[in-house]
């Protein structure tokens, strides 16, 4: 239920000129690559450092940095998710804040990875930081509309 919830707003918020009737807008814009669903974007996030640090090569420091940053990057999707389950206004706005945290903390590993080695996909690297980034901005947003 939630999720057709969230199919709905999100498909308002894609498609200002839904009441146009133009249906060849409609099919490019379900077509966009960003995803606007939070949770959704949140796991892929997670699912695309993953996939990036399975890439790295396998050094004591790489191992240990790579759980770092798989750790604090799949915390945001998991404390945003826990944050729609909310039990009050304080839980919300508390699980809120550990998820914008995660995804800056994300931001650190990825940056100490790509400047501790040489032969990694650094434009990979670039993006997964942009996204935290971006994820973080998120985070923040939704929480200044709740004080």
């Amino acid at each position: 239920m939630t999720d057709n919830n969230n199919n709905n707003i999100n498909s308002k918020k894609e498609n200002p000129n839904s009441k146009k009737g133009n249906n060849k807008k409609k099919t490019e814009i379900k077509k966009m690559p960003k995803v606007y669903d939070l949770e959704e974007r949140t796991y892929q996030f997670a699912l695309d450092v993953r996939l990036f640090i399975k890439k790295i090569p396998k050094t004591i420091a790489n191992i240990e940095d790579g759980k770092q940053v798989v750790r604090s990057s799949g915390s945001v999707g998991a404390n945003y998710i826990e944050a729609n389950e909310k039990v009050g206004e304080k839980d919300l706005k508390f699980r809120l804040k550990i998820a914008r945290k995660e995804a800056k903390e994300t931001i650190y590993w990825l940056r100490l990875i790509t400047n501790s080695n040489e032969n990694i996909d650094k434009e990979e690297n670039k993006r997964l930081i942009n996204e935290a980034f971006e994820l973080r901005k998120i985070l923040s947003a939704i929480l200044n509309k709740l004080k």
